[in-house]
């Protein structure tokens, strides 16, 4: 008997948390087959199971190692689902997004899912990678001609180089050229606020609604 969507959605997202890295194919090859949109199977089967990988390992449950193993299964599912999604309009250009993880911070797994989650969604995304030295971000931002600076930290110590970027924009005189967004689980609105950031984002989902926003993107 068929599975439903709802049951396939929850298979994905177990197969993540389970890194189950041969069984998501065959999930995902299920749930293409049965007609399911390929989006909904990415952003509510695969991230939803990164999501709560990301919260055993926030719970120490889960190891960095863990953690890798669960993104190759996530990826793993992203190949059979991602040529399945709409075909998108060349004639529309895509906002362009910079994203990293600022200078003395090499965690990167919340950031690896915004972006996956943003390129997703129809960004066009530039990957710093973590440990990013500042002037990067605006150098990048510059050279592609971005819409979006998407910076993230989980760590208090390295929070300023947020800042720091914002600062070396109205340096250059460049600022309002950027939406700057923000995030990491040390970074609060408040936060965000402070600094002069268009936002701030609690996880990689509402990344994605904030992002649009700032787009003006229905």
């Amino acid at each position: 008997m068929a599975r439903s969507k709802e049951e396939l959605l929850e298979a994905l997202s177990e197969c993540v948390v389970e890194m189950e890295d041969e069984e998501v194919v065959d999930v995902a090859k299920e749930y293409i087959d049965a007609g399911y949109p390929a989006f909904d199977g990415i952003m509510e089967g695969l991230v939803d199971g990164m999501n709560k990988a990301s919260d055993l390992y926030d719970a120490e449950e889960y190891f960095v190692t863990d953690v890798l193993l669960c993104s190759d299964a996530m990826y793993a599912g992203l190949d059979v689902l991602k040529p399945h999604l709409p075909a998108e309009d060349s004639s529309v250009q895509k906002p362009k997004v910079v994203i990293g993880v600022v200078e003395g911070d090499t965690h990167d797994i919340g950031k690896n899912l915004v972006k996956i989650m943003l390129d997703t969604a129809g960004f066009e995304m530039y990957d710093l990678g973590r440990d990013v030295p500042l002037d990067n971000f605006v150098d990048k931002a510059l050279e592609v001609g971005a819409s979006i600076i998407c910076m993230s930290t989980l760590m208090t110590t390295t929070m300023v180089g947020m800042k720091t970027v914002i600062e070396k924009l109205k340096e250059r005189g460049v600022r309002d050229q950027f939406k700057i967004m923000v995030g990491g689980s040390p970074i609060s609105q408040r936060y965000a606020d402070e600094i002069g950031a268009d936002g701030y984002s609690v996880n990689a989902v509402e990344a994605v609604k904030l992002a649009k926003s700032l787009m003006g993107i229905e």
